[in-house]
């Protein structure tokens, strides 16, 4: 196997400029480089990629933690942040907390050993803030808030919530039916993604004294029971004349209105929060709110970059001093915010 002494005597040149070359790290004169970089191709010299990432104290691995990849929502970012991560050279290592006994912890675990170089966390945790703000490793959440100093990037829910209450206030909606988590995670400083656009619609068609009732679909991992659930509104509100809901919630509805005869949008108008390939799949093109999955994960791959870029700083000693956290008024700290499109389509009035 050809290695780097090979490679210096070969350029006419020491090991240690071969590494500096290898590594990129260090000034060499741009005729060493060009004689070292010749020498390589010459030999055919493949650099050990786990000995440069050990000299670069780096695992070029970001964890990437999620409640299940059977939502659409949660493969679809999944799929993003791969190619995210990849298009900066970076790996990625998945984590499904519903699908791996430790949960979270494990990969917690690996981040402290520094055996990967950070972590994206989108599942809702039973952890503490305490616990995240002492692992002293880079982290990023989506939708979450971890703890003071964990960055976080979330998409617009409260302005997806506006566009979804003036569509149903304008078209006449007289009874509205809001699928989506348990109702308990309805909390300050919660973990529930989709809090913020519940509550929005909610708020804002009791001002237009519009009936809403809310329906617990069972926790995001549970992706049978938000189709039982869809399939179920219809036998306990009989009257209903709208249903808003996650993709896999509004394409089920959808389906089970034709088997009733009911007629969409004329007597029942859906609506789908998201915007995955189960929206698109739903027979019918639906109305729905998309939230900007590229955008979210070049968001989420950029904090990471701060994050890790702040955490090989020789002055920052901390998580709490490398994640970003520089006053009350850091918008890192308040959390990144990603824009949602309302998109019109076939199953509004």
């Amino acid at each position: 196997m050809v290695g780097m002494r090979d490679v210096a005597k070969e350029a006419g040149v020491s090991v240690s400029t071969v590494s500096l070359v290898v590594n990129k790290t260090g000034y060499v004169s741009d005729d060493m480089r060009a004689k070292v970089e010749a020498a390589m191709q010459s030999l055919n010299y493949i650099p050990n990629e786990l000995a440069r990432n050990l000299y670069r104290n780096r695992t070029n691995t970001i964890g990437v933690i999620v409640p299940t990849i059977l939502h659409p929502f949660f493969a679809a970012l999944t799929a993003h942040l791969q190619r995210e991560f990849a298009g900066r050279g970076l790996k990625t290592l998945l984590c499904s907390t519903a699908d791996a006994a430790t949960g979270e912890s494990e990969y917690v675990n690996m981040l402290q050993r520094h055996m990967m170089d950070g972590i994206i966390m989108t599942a809702h945790t039973e952890h503490q803030p305490d616990y995240w703000t002492s692992i002293r490793r880079p982290i990023v959440a989506f939708d979450r808030i971890l703890g003071e100093g964990v960055p976080s990037v979330r998409s617009d829910h409260e302005a997806g919530g506006r566009a979804i209450a003036r569509q149903l206030i304008d078209s006449g909606a007289r009874h509205v039916v809001l699928v989506g988590g348990p109702r308990s995670q309805f909390t300050e400083g919660t973990t529930f993604p989709t809090v913020r656009y519940h509550l929005t619609v909610e708020h804002m068609l009791a001002d237009a004294g519009i009936a809403c009732d809310y329906v617990e679909a069972g926790a995001v991992t549970d992706v049978v029971a938000h189709e039982a659930t869809a399939t179920a509104i219809f036998e306990r509100y009989p009257d209903v004349d709208a249903i808003v809901g996650s993709d896999v919630v509004a394409a089920m509805a959808l389906q089970e209105a034709g088997r009733r005869g009911i007629q969409v949008p004329t007597d029942l108008q859906i609506i789908a929060y998201d915007g995955t390939m189960a929206a698109e799949l739903a027979g019918k093109r639906l109305t729905m709110v998309r939230q900007d999955f590229p955008a979210i994960a070049a968001a989420l791959a950029e904090q990471m970059d701060r994050q890790i870029e702040a955490e090989n700083k020789p002055s920052r000693g901390s998580q709490s001093e490398s994640a970003g956290q520089s006053g009350a008024d850091d918008p890192v700290q308040l959390g990144q915010i990603v824009p949602v499109s309302f998109i019109a389509g076939e199953t509004t009035r």
